[in-house]
């Protein structure tokens, strides 16, 4: 429970539909819009009379989120902590803290729904094509489907405002949505600067070259760029967008549009519900590289335990290496795993 209008909507209709429900709450970071949330939770299960417990994993997220976050930056990477922390954090203690608690399910506020096909339990799509969260965890499991509920899935988030509302809860119905990322809202530059202890160490001047290594100007620092970025580069008389981040050079590489579209890239740490529901010949599943963006027809060739290919039908551009692929057929969530352009 995080004290927003989604997940305290899912708790008044799991309450509703008979369940005995225990409301959790962690504290990952520490600033005043965390401990206003967990104000909130604590608050809305007092008022629906349910147990709430707050767990502090605020070391482990550090450790394993955060620190991830600053070393994809440094690495030339654009990472995605949010693919991260459900992967390899959030639902493991979800399912730790449920099973410690006796509990049979875990639940949250995700505007997705779970479907049953061929002995596999898949994430599938929710009917808010516009909240639909599904981008966010492929890394769920057959078997860690089998014991999670999704409330909002059916729902519109229109639909879930009206159910808070209707039910009393006003001020739920009316908070505004969680954007960007929960320890780091504002520009991760700025975030960058404050949290290294020598920022000067990775954060210093280089050069913007063309794909020939030719010197077209001066950067502020590798680590405040990204592929496909086209704003705050150098002047030129052409449009240029950031095509390749070199941090052992401090070098970051521009080049036309043109240039960023590629027809193949690999995946590594991937998970997949099953290897054989993929044709390596057919182009017969659809990759999302972007949350809600760029569905394109693929096709999936298993190198090994980490590490796969991704063929697609159509060049795209901007693939970003540590952002997420997200494999879909007919809606239903097949795996995904983290962008890596070189094999």
């Amino acid at each position: 429970m995080s004290g927003g209008t989604d997940s305290s909507v899912a708790a008044m209709l799991l309450l509703e539909q008979g369940f005995e429900v225990t409301g959790v709450t962690f504290r990952f970071w520490d600033d005043a819009h965390a401990a206003a949330h967990l104000h909130d939770a604590e608050r809305l299960a007092r008022r629906l009379g349910m147990e709430h417990v707050v767990c502090d994993a605020r070391e482990l997220f550090r450790e394993r989120i955060v620190s991830y976050f600053v070393h994809e930056y440094l690495s030339g990477r654009t990472p995605f902590p949010c693919a991260k922390c459900n992967n390899e954090l959030k639902w493991n203690l979800m399912f730790q803290e449920a099973a410690q608690r006796g509990c049979d399910r875990v639940a949250t506020g995700h505007y997705v729904n779970v479907c049953r096909e061929g002995g596999h339990c898949f994430v599938a799509e929710g009917a808010d094509r516009d909240k639909d969260q599904s981008f966010f965890l492929w890394g769920l499991g057959s078997e860690q489907l089998a014991k999670v509920l999704f409330p909002l899935g059916p729902y519109t988030k229109a639909q879930v405002r009206t159910l808070a509302r209707e039910r009393g809860f006003c001020e739920v119905a009316d908070k505004k949505d969680s954007l960007g990322v929960c320890f780091c809202p504002g520009d991760y530059r700025t975030f960058l600067k404050e949290y290294l202890d020598q920022p000067e160490r990775y954060i210093r001047p280089g050069y913007f070259v063309d794909e020939a290594g030719q010197v077209l100007g001066r950067h502020a620092g590798y680590p405040l760029y990204t592929v496909g970025q086209r704003r705050g580069l150098v002047y030129l008389n052409r449009a240029v967008f950031v095509k390749e981040i070199r941090p052992e050079r401090n070098e970051v590489v521009l080049a036309p549009l043109s240039s960023l579209y590629r027809t193949c890239f690999y995946v590594c740490d991937y998970r997949v519900t099953d290897s054989s529901l993929f044709s390596p010949t057919d182009f017969d599943t659809v990759t999302r590289i972007r949350y809600r963006k760029q569905n394109t027809l693929s096709r999936i060739h298993f190198l090994n335990e980490r590490l796969l290919k991704v063929e697609l039908a159509e060049p795209l551009e901007s693939i970003a290496p540590g952002q997420t692929a997200v494999f879909y057929r007919a809606g239903k969530v097949l795996g995904g795993g983290f962008i890596t352009v070189e094999n």
